[in-house]
């Protein structure tokens, strides 16, 4: 009887000490709301050196990442200047060392197909709802060359369909090489936006575009169907955002498939709506914003604020 007594006794007392390290358990992991975010919030933020790596300066998307900087009262955190190319560099690199990182994306963008991303939520919509890419064409092209305005005007693609091309680009292939065979295996959608439009015999034709993946793709493809199809002699200048909304509005250039409306190409629709003729979306759906990999913890970029 003693022996069954003194056994009760000690698998009672495991029981309340299994109990008890339950309870300090959950207390220890609770908090994953409000204090929980605030603690990844302050680990992330030394990892990464308070930094969120930007494009370049001129672009729309560091105006509205400033502004959420100032909106959400990041005040430790400072902006990164770069190129494009340096923000998918750095993300690259960090996603190899599974390392956290954050720095301003938008889609369509092929690094999307290639990592597993994850927006930052924007409750104060600092960066707007979803975008478009415009075309813009200088005042006097429907009169001087009617049918690049047609093929112009007719030009609407998707997102899926562009992702296509720059990912092919990213993988190595020449971007003009990319684009012809993307509209070589697409030719019913070229036929659509060529058609009843007559050939030129040699035309001249300049376009503008910023140096984004995605304007990279456009700007190949719609060169490759006016030179092919259209028998036009194209020029594409590669330029920053200003100079390729003023090369539209001077009238040096002809066009830009490359204006992303209404927020990120904001200002420069305020300076030049009177002098260039906006022939509408060619891509819906747009977003910016700022982006991480989805092994981050912060969900809202109001995960980012505080320590």
């Amino acid at each position: 009887m003693k022996k069954n007594m003194k056994w009760l006794l000690m698998l009672s007392l495991s029981a309340m000490l299994l109990l008890s390290a339950c309870s300090q358990s959950d207390e220890g992991t609770a908090g994953t709301g409000e204090g929980g975010n605030e603690e990844a919030a302050a680990s992330i933020g030394e990892q990464v050196d308070y930094e969120i790596i930007g494009i370049d300066p001129g672009a729309g998307i560091m105006k509205a990442t400033a502004q959420a900087i100032e909106d959400y009262e990041l005040s430790d955190w400072k902006l990164v200047e770069g190129s494009s190319a340096a923000m998918t560099a750095a993300l690259d690199k960090a996603i190899k060392d599974e390392e956290p990182v954050i720095i301003t994306g938008w889609t369509p963008h092929w690094m999307f197909s290639k990592y597993d991303l994850k927006y930052l939520e924007d409750p104060k919509k600092i960066y707007g709802e979803a975008e478009e890419i415009h075309t813009l064409v200088r005042l006097g092209l429907e009169e001087d060359q009617p049918e690049a305005y047609q093929f112009l005007d007719n030009f609407m693609w998707t997102s899926d369909a562009m992702g296509e091309i720059m990912t092919a680009i990213q993988e190595g292939q020449d971007p003009a090489e990319a684009a012809k065979e993307w509209a070589e295996n697409n030719t019913d959608l070229v036929d659509e936006w060529t058609k009843d439009i007559q050939p030129v015999d040699g035309e001249e034709f300049k376009f503008s575009y910023v140096a984004w993946d995605s304007e990279i793709a456009s700007t190949n493809l719609v060169q490759y169907i006016l030179e092919s199809r259209l028998g036009y002699e194209v020029t594409a200048l590669q330029v920053e955002a200003g100079p390729m909304w003023t090369g539209v509005a001077n009238g040096d250039v002809d066009a830009t498939v490359a204006a992303w409306l209404p927020l990120t190409h904001a200002d420069y629709m305020a300076e030049f709506e009177d002098k260039v003729v906006d022939l509408g979306p060619s891509m819906e759906g747009v977003k910016t914003g700022l982006v991480v990999p989805s092994y981050v913890e912060a969900n809202s970029i109001e995960d980012l604020k505080g320590e």
